[in-house]
């Protein structure tokens, strides 16, 4: 207990203390409820009680030397200089008059000129004032500091807080910490934080038990392997912060009502996650519609979503339209025919008219008829993709070494996508060699495997189809068993399944 000496010593020096204190450190004044106890008693309380320093500064609670205690009558004037402070600058602060104020002027300008130096500009602090209202020692500085040490580089920490000034809010250690632990959890690289962290601040705010757990459990539940839930997100953060019920779900519905697998599905959201941000309502539906109207057959758009993702989230009525018309205006193909290419090759719809007619042009030169020419196109799409540097080596070798006629280039026009030295040559010696005289499509359209197989015959078996996409969610390969998804589930997708229905 002190004594009364003490007391009076401290009562005698409490002035001299409260001259000492740092007006300029205190953002956050400190509420007099007792408005009728004198400012050196509430010095010498403090002197009794006040808190020591704490091992990290940075989070230590406010102290007496932020600024100096005002009452409320000094609090409102202090209030209206800010404020008018602040109109001076261009700043509105209509959304600061229930916000706790720093005691002076000079702490508010400090925190302005802070985040100017930051790369903010009035009219980004115009657009969340309440920035405003955290302190720079406090709040900022640890915020920053930490932003930095997860990988957002210093001169991007300005476009960061620009895009997301919530964050300057949070706490390091009870907010965004966890968060980052939670990521490293799903297999995000540690390099990687960084970058995800700009493409999409706002997962700093969001609860690690709500929608960012739930999204995850669900893809995973539907096949999604979990080991590809890290690149998933580093390719497109935003679904951790998707209602499953609302946009995940009812697309990953939709897709497997058309007759999309769930594994291929599934296989399509790890490599392409950017699917999950296709609204429903607004773009896939309609562009499937706009496929049927087209001409593509029902039980084709299944392989033309798994073979060209993107067509559910194109301006698709726009492109169709241009294709179609090109196509028929400088290939002579009809609307029946455009529908076949795009069922074969979807990804003609987004590919450049000048790159299609190279090789068009390519085998017009070759003196092959221009209805023969379109015939190959709807036969084969992919020659509008070729390369005609390679199409040149092909068709050399076709005409001087194999001598065969033209009509068999048009029968079979995939002779062009086949690797010349790897495959067409190597095969053609085999042929020769053992006397074999054989189609192009016998010759190429088979496995290493099943070409030796074929060598080693009496006979050349009739030629197979090629795989098929059927409706109904299963993919036939021909002299393969059926693959389905209706496969028995394990412990674990049944664990998940439960939780998301819960």
């Amino acid at each position: 207990m002190l004594t009364r000496r003490k007391i009076l010593s401290l009562f005698s020096s409490s002035k001299l203390v409260s001259h000492k204190l740092n007006a300029n450190a205190l953002p956050h004044p400190i509420h007099n409820p007792f408005p009728q106890i004198s400012n050196n008693f509430r010095v010498f309380l403090f002197n009794l009680y006040g808190t020591q320093d704490s091992k990290f500064p940075e989070y230590q609670m406010p102290t007496v030397t932020w600024g100096v205690i005002q009452g409320r009558k000094e609090k409102l004037v202090s209030r209206v200089i800010i404020f008018d402070y602040l109109k001076g600058l261009g700043i509105i602060p209509d959304e600061l008059q229930d916000l706790e104020l720093p005691s002076t002027v000079d702490v508010m300008r400090e925190r302005v000129e802070f985040l100017q130096k930051l790369g903010l500009t009035i009219d980004d602090i115009n657009q969340y004032p309440l920035m405003l209202g955290c302190s720079v020692r406090k709040n900022m500085i640890p915020v920053l500091g930490y932003l930095e040490k997860i990988g957002i580089s210093r001169s991007k920490l300005g476009e960061f807080v620009k895009n997301y000034p919530q964050v300057l809010h949070a706490s390091v250690i009870v907010e965004l910490a966890p968060v980052i632990k939670f990521l490293r959890g799903l297999d995000v690289e540690k390099d990687d934080i960084g970058f995800v962290l700009q493409k999409y601040p706002e997962l700093l705010g969001f609860k690690l038990e709500g929608t960012m757990s739930t999204s995850v459990a669900y893809l995973v539940s539907i096949g999604v392997s979990p080991r590809d839930i890290g690149p998933m997100v580093t390719q497109y953060p935003y679904f951790l912060g998707m209602r499953v019920g609302t946009m995940i779900k009812p697309l990953v519905d939709y897709l497997v009502n058309l007759g999309l697998p769930k594994k291929i599905l599934a296989r399509m959201l790890e490599k392409r996650a950017y699917i999950l941000g296709y609204d429903l309502e607004e773009t896939v539906k309609p562009n499937v519609d706009c496929l049927v109207s087209f001409g593509l057959r029902k039980e084709c758009l299944p392989s033309v979503i798994a073979q060209y993702p993107q067509i559910i989230g194109l301006p698709l009525k726009a492109k169709l339209s241009s294709q179609l018309y090109f196509f028929s205006l400088k290939l002579k193909i009809d609307p029946e025919g455009f529908a076949r290419v795009v069922e074969k090759m979807p990804q003609v719809v987004s590919l450049h008219q000048n790159v299609i007619m190279k090789p068009v042009e390519f085998l017009l030169g070759r003196t092959i008829p221009s209805q023969d020419v379109a015939s190959m196109v709807i036969k084969c799409p992919q020659l509008v993709a070729l390369r005609v540097e390679l199409m040149k080596n092909s068709y050399f070798f076709f005409k001087s070494e194999m001598g065969r006629p033209i009509k068999e280039l048009v029968e079979f026009p995939e002779y062009f996508t086949y690797s010349l030295e790897s495959r067409i040559k190597p095969r053609y010696q085999r042929l020769k060699s053992k006397g074999i005289k054989c189609s192009l499509n016998w010759m190429l359209n088979c496995s290493d495997q099943r070409f030796e197989e074929r060598l080693q015959g009496n006979y050349i078996e009739t030629e197979s189809i090629g795989p098929s996409f059927c409706i109904g969610g299963k993919l036939e390969l021909p002299g393969n068993d059926i693959v389905s998804d209706e496969e028995e589930e394990s412990d674990d997708e049944m664990l998940y399944r439960r939780t998301v229905s819960l």
